[in-house]
């Protein structure tokens, strides 16, 4: 098996106050990957319109366009409005239905996803039937490792789909807002939290990213912690994702668990000291020494 990654999900524009970025978490992560020298294939759907032909275009010039990205007739390629508030923190309005509800399970993807090292996928997607079912499909088919980003994006999502699609991986990343929803116990410390997380879904590692605080991982059966790097924030669009993709390099590589932590909050650090979710990588910007 390659150590090829399939990211999943949706691909759209970023709309901000002075123009339009290509975004979507999967494809964030996806990109930051390739920024970090790992194979990946993208799957997804834009529609067929200017910004779904804009966005086939993005994905080419930036190594990810491939057969797997579907471009549907009829649903209107995602724009999403991004709200910054004082603290630069991104809320998102976010259209439904959009060509990404409406990935189907075609031959060229089911043969992917069962090739690959490792697919990542999220919760927003998720929210419409056909991609769910697509989704659902290819992680009851694939031996991959996966690698579930819960990234709920109010009112988007359904507790009973995250709840299957959590049981289905090997490796969740939330934030400490999901973890409080998701996890029951609002007085219990957040590594009782995580430890009862992963004895109702059984997998092998769980991370929660606490924004400017850093993030804590546990992982063969013992938590990793690192307070994060103070940075000023840019905005916080895409910082998740590039911390995911790091993540997922390490684990892959089979890093030591701490270094890849430690790593993965300097790129997430770094990116949220940038405008969009995709800042070229700046190596003498990194708050610590990094190679990739």
């Amino acid at each position: 098996m390659s150590k090829q990654v399939l990211s999943f999900g949706e691909v759209l524009w970023d709309t901000f106050e002075d123009g339009k970025k290509a975004g979507g978490a999967p494809m964030n992560v996806a990109r930051h990957l390739i920024q970090q020298g790992l194979d990946v294939v993208f799957a997804s759907s834009v529609g067929a319109d200017v910004s779904g032909d804009k966005l086939l275009g993005f994905l080419q010039d930036n190594g990810l366009y491939s057969d797997l990205v579907q471009v549907d007739q009829e649903l209107p390629t995602c724009e999403v409005t991004v709200q910054l508030d004082a603290d630069n923190s991104a809320t998102y309005i976010i259209p439904e239905p959009v060509s990404w509800d409406n990935i189907r399970l075609e031959s060229d993807l089911r043969k992917k996803a069962k090739k690959v090292a490792a697919i990542v996928f999220g919760s927003l997607a998720c929210r419409g039937e056909i991609t769910r079912n697509t989704l659902r499909s290819l992680l009851e088919e694939t031996p991959a490792l996966k690698i579930f980003d819960v990234n709920l994006r109010a009112p988007h999502y359904e507790l009973s789909t995250i709840e299957t699609l959590a049981a289905k991986a090997d490796i969740i990343k939330m934030n400490e807002e999901e973890a409080d929803l998701l996890i029951n116990g609002s007085n219990a410390s957040l590594e009782d939290k995580i430890m009862e997380f992963q004895k109702k879904y059984h997998v092998k590692t769980v991370c929660v990213t606490r924004g400017g605080n850093g993030a804590i991982i546990w992982h063969d059966e013992k938590f990793y912690e690192h307070p994060g790097f103070k940075v000023k924030v840019a905005d916080t669009v895409g910082a998740g994702d590039s911390f995911l993709a790091t993540l997922i390099a390490g684990l892959l590589a089979e890093d030591p668990i701490q270094n890849v932590l430690e790593k993965a909050c300097a790129v997430g650090a770094f990116v949220a000291s940038k405008r969009g979710a995709n800042p070229v990588y700046v190596k003498e910007e990194f708050p610590i020494p990094v190679t990739f």
